[in-house]
């Protein structure tokens, strides 16, 4: 039978399969918003299992949206379903489409979504797909600035007072004259540290604010003179109302609560361009799509990553070479020296004794993106088709790829072509950190190695294999877990005190003692596996023995099985103002 839309033209159907995507995208962004403004609702009713929730309902919504516009455009298209004068022409009527919205920049790659969907693309198609932006600048005027302003006050008191109130009623605060004074009172410390720094000229807050698990920030800059600062303030809702837990106000700081290895913020960006400029303004080390990606527009983020990379790789004669490090048995792993980026590709077979499975990895990073992160694991960014020059990738890597990675990279005479990828932030291994750091820094960082299992614990997250080359250290001495394959679920792991031999013979037996199931896991062992030095094996010791207990892991599964939610906090504990309130009252 002949298809409703066999007679129609080639521009009639370019026109109807453009509006197609253009209110599948509409559909989408509305969709998003609805489940990011619920975030406020959950902060103030402190239903966390709720805001748990939304947090994977919008990890699951760009999908769900894009196939069902994959499957209305195919049987829209139909026998032109791959004729590209056809698209070609959708993409032209999309960007008039496009041109009035105040998120232009994401409906592009919503529809360079829809396209390589239909096309599997290998490279990139300027001619169907959104390469650059088809805007230089913003096509429209912003409503309003993305953030208030606070001018000059007499006191530092007053300006925190509006801040607040615009987020929050004042009877929604447990003590509210109390958290104003503490935040002042380190504002004007911060002040006085920095001899540059004289009077607070104003202040500048986003409007929105940024929601992530239990936690409620304030996010906004300060300006004294010429000197630009930071300034967030970090919310917690009590049983007895919000409190001002903690002033952030170091770049540094900030840096952390954006990171790569947290989960995405949950905030109401009426114009998402403005608002990752503005965070641009205060985090200017972050790329751009590092900050749209923790806004929770994660596939723009990969638009804009994409097109960072295309232009170092345009501007440098960098080449890809195998990344530092302890060879992975899962992964290939390989980087470009000026770039801090890695690229993991699964590996065709894994070396003994690795049992797992290619669908059992991908599983686990999917795991990872749904899961709360809880700044300890590194956020991967999954790529399909990835396309370079040949003479970008240097000869042992690529005599490395045809050897481990046959099945996923094609290497041809003048490209080489990626068909999945992991990318992530680059990171120098523990075990190489450890070895080449100052003595106080290694400490530090083993130190961190234990609250970072600790925090992966609180949020229902076993790493499984813990040896130190898992772990990686960030710029800012952070530790964070980026090797999946045996990671799993706290609550699937059976936790048991090692059986002791009853007698000399049981010891010089050749038959084992005991049998250890799939999922057994022997606390105590984790002394041997880490095979620290003794000056790093007391650090650690000093912090967390209690991980060698079979106690502290079945204790976190009861509270996590009990529905407790555990807050991790994104500061360390002596950022919290909690502690200048115990020291007052002390």
């Amino acid at each position: 039978m002949e298809s409703a839309y066999a007679h129609l033209t080639d521009s009639r159907l370019a026109n109807l399969g453009s509006k197609l995507i253009f209110e599948a995208f509409c559909l989408f962004q509305s969709q998003f918003k609805s489940i990011t403004r619920r975030a406020e609702k959950h902060f103030l009713n402190r239903d966390w299992h709720q805001m748990q929730a939304d947090a994977a309902r919008r990890l699951d919504l760009y999908r769900k949206v894009v196939d069902t516009v994959e499957r209305d455009i195919r049987e829209l298209l139909e026998s032109r379903l791959r004729e590209k004068i056809v698209w070609a022409s959708m993409k032209a009527v999309y960007s008039g489409l496009i041109a009035q919205r105040e998120d232009w920049e994401l409906a592009e790659t919503f529809f360079n979504s829809v396209t390589r969907r239909i096309f599997s693309t290998v490279g990139l198609d300027p001619q169907i797909e959104f390469v650059d932006t088809d805007f230089e600048t913003p096509p429209t005027p912003a409503r309003e600035p993305v953030y208030r302003t606070y001018g000059r006050a007499e006191q530092i008191e007053q300006q925190l007072q509006a801040i607040l109130l615009d987020a929050f009623p004042i009877e929604m605060f447990k003590n509210f004259d109390r958290d104003v004074s503490l935040a002042a009172e380190e504002i004007r410390n911060k002040l006085r540290q920095e001899a540059a720094l004289k009077v607070l000229d104003r202040i500048e807050t986003v409007r929105s604010v940024f929601y992530r698990g239990k936690g409620a920030y304030l996010v906004g800059r300060m300006f004294s003179g010429a000197h630009v600062m930071p300034l967030v303030l970090a919310l917690l809702h009590t049983r007895d109302g919000i409190v001002v837990d903690a002033v952030l106000m170091d770049e540094d700081e900030v840096s952390i609560l954006f990171s790569f290895a947290h989960s995405y913020f949950h905030v109401d960006a009426q114009r998402p361009y403005d608002l990752v400029r503005f965070l641009k303004s205060i985090l200017p080390r972050k790329r751009l799509a590092e900050l749209y990606i923790s806004l929770g527009y994660n596939k723009h983020g990969k638009t804009e990553f994409y097109r960072d990379l295309m232009r170092h790789l345009s501007t440098t004669d960098d080449r890809f070479e195998i990344a530092p490090g302890a060879r992975g048995m899962v992964m290939e792993v390989f980087t470009l020296p000026g770039y801090d980026i890695v690229f993991k590709v699964i590996k065709d077979t894994f070396d003994y004794p690795k049992k797992t499975t290619r669908q059992s990895v991908m599983a686990k990073y999917h795991l990872v993106f749904k899961h709360d992160r809880a700044g300890r694991l590194v956020d991967a960014q999954e790529f399909e088709h990835l396309k370079f020059e040949r003479d970008r990738f240097s000869e042992p890597l690529l005599a490395e790829l045809a050897s481990v990675a046959a099945n996923t990279v094609e290497i041809r005479d003048d490209a080489v072509i990626i068909h999945h990828a992991y990318i992530e932030r680059r990171l120098t291994p523990l075990n190489i950190y450890v070895n080449e750091a100052e003595p106080e820094a290694a400490r530090a960082a083993i130190v961190d190695f234990g609250q970072a299992i600790k925090d992966l614990a609180g949020t229902n997250i076993f790493p499984g294999d813990m040896l130190l080359k898992n772990f990686g250290v960030t710029r800012h001495g952070r530790v964070v877990f980026y090797d999946y394959d045996e990671l799993t679920l706290l609550t699937e792991c059976h936790f048991r005190e090692m059986p002791r031999a009853l007698s000399f013979e049981d010891e010089l037996s050749d038959e084992p003692l005991f049998t250890v199931g799939e999922n057994d896991f022997f606390p105590e062992e984790i002394r041997r596996f880490l095979g620290l030095p003794p000056d790093l094996r007391q650090a650690f010791e000093a912090h967390h023995q209690d991980l060698y207990s079979v106690a502290f892991w079945r204790n976190m599964q009861e509270r996590i099985r009990q529905g407790e939610i555990i807050h991790i906090y994104p500061y360390p504990q002596h950022k919290r103002l909690i502690r200048r309130i115990a020291s007052q009252s002390g």
